[in-house]
């Protein structure tokens, strides 16, 4: 029987043919819908208001805590799925998709409603204040209560239909959502348009969330009969097989999501008794930081779905040189953007406001956070093969060093010792040991695959 192209693209394809053809759309889309975040902050930025500004960086951690449902129904489903594809097990593929669908539909709507009824209580805990909280409740209303649910859909239907190696149709989804917001932001944000300041950027990305679900959906119902990907609700079950191993690899990945969102919301509390144009500086330098991030993040995700057939199929030479040859290529990347980072700062920063209090804090945080890069690098790629071949426990532990042993207690110590500009070395810090427990267990991965290849 004939290879299928997607077969050809796991079993046959050159390593860095493979991993080009379905990490390259998937980093693309990354680096997109890291520009369209960064959007928010350039056309606010242009307003020269620190108070704006402030307010994006404030609802910034309740945006990030989107991706703790992402990452449960994304990452849970989209792991099975190409898991089951390696053992041609395809009722499976079509019920861990629609699984994925509706639990991200449901727990997206239970997100929006929590969020606008504890509204209060909520803008307090992000550190919002009496001169920033009427631009970042703006900005939620539509972000969150009524974008909560189109933001989620958008990102876990990507993930679903990457699973199957249709990585450039999942890119151009979620880039089409990111084009429309970086077109929209203008109009809504500026006086020249509708003039609404920190409240129109949340418009625009509402907007082009539900365009980008709306390619997804149109995607789907074009490639009915080529695809095993289902979000029919026939297809929705409770089975414990599929429910169990959605959940071993999404919750610790979801978990992991609300200890970078509880960071986050300490790092913002401490910048907050600095002032608006620190809370600012901080948004801006953490945005241009996420680039190089999301870049590496996109490359990790792209090659899940190789690592994870493979895994399966029980190619384990195949799966070790994709990972290595990934894991090179990022590390050497993010070594030269923390370089440009790290001697470009003030021009960077400058690159979004034109206050220059911001800058000068901006530059400072900058060169502290591009410090983490390289070892980021090797820490993401590690989780990602973590979740691609079923080490939810793994996975889960690393998010536990990483936020709660590391990174939130180097935020008090460093503020600590460096009032206010200590808080950007936090990752730095913890993203080194990190580093080097995940070349530790990766090594261990390698010999206990490698075993059971040989006992076959």
């Amino acid at each position: 029987m004939e290879k299928t192209q997607k077969e050809k693209i796991f079993e046959d394809y050159p390593i860095k043919k493979a991993v080009a053809t379905l990490a390259v759309p998937t980093i693309l889309s990354s680096l997109v819908m890291v520009l369209y975040n960064l959007a928010d902050t350039f056309f606010v930025g242009m307003l020269n208001d620190p108070i704006e500004n402030a307010a994006v960086a404030l609802a910034g951690p309740l945006l990030l805590a989107f991706n703790a449902v992402n990452n449960l129904f994304g990452v849970g489903s989209s792991s099975l799925m190409s898991r089951s594809l390696g053992k041609k097990d395809y009722e499976t593929v079509g019920k861990a998709s629609a699984f994925g669908f509706y639990g991200a539909l449901f727990f997206g709507l239970v997100f929006s409603i929590l969020c606008t009824v504890f509204r209060g209580p909520l803008l307090q805990l992000l550190g919002a204040d009496s001169t920033t909280i009427n631009a970042t409740n703006g900005y939620i209303n539509w972000t969150v209560s009524l974008g909560a649910a189109p933001a989620i859909l958008n990102v876990v239907m990507a993930y679903l239909v990457r699973s199957e190696g249709a990585a450039m149709h999942a890119s151009i989804g979620t880039m089409s959502g990111c084009f429309l917001n970086i077109i929209l932001d203008p109009i809504f944000i500026l006086p020249w348009g509708l003039d609404m300041g920190a409240e129109g950027a949340g418009c625009a990305t509402f907007l082009s969330n539900c365009a980008a679900c709306i390619y997804f959906f149109v995607f789907l119902a074009v490639k009915k009969k080529e695809t095993f990907i289902s979000i029919s609700p026939r297809k929705f079950t409770l089975e414990r097989r599929v429910v169990s191993n959605v959940f071993i690899v999404g919750i610790p990945a979801s978990i992991q999501n609300l200890l970078n969102v509880t960071g986050m919301t300490i790092l913002n509390n401490f910048t907050a008794s600095y002032g608006a144009d620190a809370i600012a500086a901080m948004g801006i330098s953490q945005k241009v930081n996420t680039v190089p991030m999301n870049i590496s993040m996109g490359l990790s995700q792209g090659i899940m779905p190789l690592v994870s057939y493979n895994y399966a199929s029980g190619d384990s030479k195949r799966m070790k040189d994709t990972i290595k040859f990934s894991m090179k290529t990022a590390l050497i990347f993010l070594v030269l953007v923390a370089a440009l980072f790290f001697i470009g700062s003030e021009t960077v920063v400058g690159m979004f406001i034109g206050d220059e209090n911001v800058i000068a804090y901006g530059s400072r945080f900058l060169r502290g956070f591009c410090l983490g890069l390289p070892f980021l690098a090797v820490d993401f790629m590690a989780v990602g093969v973590f979740q691609a071949v079923g080490m939810g426990k793994e996975a889960l532990l690393f998010a536990i060093l990483r936020k709660i042993a590391l990174e939130i207690p180097a935020l008090f110590i460093l503020n600590w010792l460096m009032p206010l500009y200590g808080l950007a070395y936090a990752q730095f810090t913890a993203e080194v040991i990190l580093a080097i427990a995940a070349v530790v267990v990766l090594k261990r991965l390698f010999k206990k695959v490698e075993k059971r290849t040989q006992t076959f």
